[in-house]
């Protein structure tokens, strides 16, 4: 097992925020992420977090995908966990997958935002945090309570989840 996890943050739905001048979805005017919160309420104390932006993920550019990967390879951790808009989890997980990076990446995000009742943010980076202390080498993405290698992450957009 892996004592040395480094958790990403790129944004997506899990750190948006309701915007009531907007009426939208948002992030926090003064670039906040939820993951201190988000581990703290579940005494995760053990990961470094590195906030690299806050941006939705349909937004991503081919510079931003690059620019992910230089933070992973640059990190001394082997395993790593990246926070993702689950619009383009798929597309990064098949990106990073091509760059044989020898460490354990794993994607994840949420359907509903951290700060809304009924989310899955914390269950699914629950399961990513175990997950990339555990599997081999390799990029994979834990949505809904499964594990997906690179190549089989599909969101499903009718039923908001993810499935093989």
């Amino acid at each position: 097992m892996r004592e040395e996890l480094l958790i990403i943050v790129t944004g997506g739905t899990l750190d948006k925020v309701h915007d009531t001048f907007a009426e939208a979805l948002a992030f926090d005017p003064n670039g906040k992420s939820h993951m201190p919160e988000i581990l703290a309420s579940a005494r995760c104390h053990f990961p470094q977090t590195q906030l690299i932006f806050l941006k939705d993920s349909l937004d991503f550019t081919d510079e931003d995908r690059a620019f992910i990967k230089a933070e992973i390879c640059n990190a001394t951790e082997e395993a790593i966990v990246l926070t993702h808009g689950t619009g383009t989890m798929a597309q990064t997980a098949c990106f990073l997958a091509d760059q044989q990076i020898e460490k354990t990446i794993v994607l994840t995000g949420a359907i509903r935002p951290y700060s809304f009742a009924g989310s899955d943010a914390q269950f699914n980076l629950g399961g990513a945090v175990i997950a990339a202390q555990t599997l081999p080498h390799g990029v994979w993405a834990i949505m809904n309570g499964r594990v997906f290698p690179a190549d089989r992450v599909k969101k499903d957009v009718q039923s908001g989840r993810f499935d093989l």
